[in-house]
């Protein structure tokens, strides 16, 4: 098993694990979009110190791992902590919070009801897309004088004699999705802290089941 060590140079936060969409009512009578987020509690496992490491940090678990696909390194580094194997490790950087090495962070130690917040994570890969979905081109907009197969057709790309090439960052078709994204200003809009889950308003990068990373703004 891989665990996954990241190492963003994030804010004050947590790690959660993204299970889909709904709406709910606010007070005002208004349906809105919210992402279901489950936020296990997190377990500090390394405090980062300039003394020691060169720069402040706190490092946090999520996601139970089994032992025997864990190697020997990894849980010592979890022993230390006395906390079992995880399968998710983030740094997050040192601001607001202090933190002791084991220290259990539950969602409502981090964050409230009407917070401002930001998601990251990776967003769904869409394999290999032409420029129409890639990049919102329109094509060559008629089927008429001959168009019949170009209404999804890149057109010119503007090279020829001079320079000789293709331009490097030319928007053309190409590999989509599947890259690190943030989503800012969102905002928390409820906390149940008996199921671990919260509800953001809007929606966050990733697919179901994915991990996100959960930065108070």
């Amino acid at each position: 098993m891989l665990v996954i060590f990241i190492k963003y140079k994030v804010m004050d936060g947590i790690l959660g694990k993204k299970i889909g969409m709904t709406s709910v009512y606010d007070n005002t009578g208004k349906n809105i979009a919210v992402t279901v987020v489950e936020v296990a509690p997190n377990v500090v496992t390394q405090v980062k110190s300039a003394e020691s490491d060169g720069y402040e940090a706190i490092q946090m678990a999520t996601e139970e791992a089994k032992v025997k696909n864990t190697s020997k390194a990894l849980l010592g580094h979890f022993n230390n902590a006395n906390t079992t194997p995880k399968k998710k490790v983030v740094e997050f950087k040192k601001t607001t919070y202090e933190r002791t090495l084991g220290e259990v962070v539950r969602i409502e130690d981090v964050f409230e009801e009407g917070d401002r917040i930001a998601a990251i994570g990776t967003s769904k890969g869409k394999g290999f897309q032409g420029v129409v979905k890639r990049h919102n081109f329109n094509g060559v907009g008629q089927g008429t004088h001959g168009q019949h197969n170009r209404l999804r057709a890149p057109g010119s790309i503007g090279a020829s004699s001079y320079p000789s090439k293709v331009v490097k960052g030319m928007r053309m078709a190409g590999r989509m999705g599947g890259d690190r994204v943030k989503m800012k200003n969102l905002s928390v809009v409820k906390i149940f802290p008996e199921q671990n889950i919260m509800l953001i308003k809007g929606a966050v990068p990733g697919h179901k089941g994915s991990f996100i990373i959960i930065e108070k703004l």
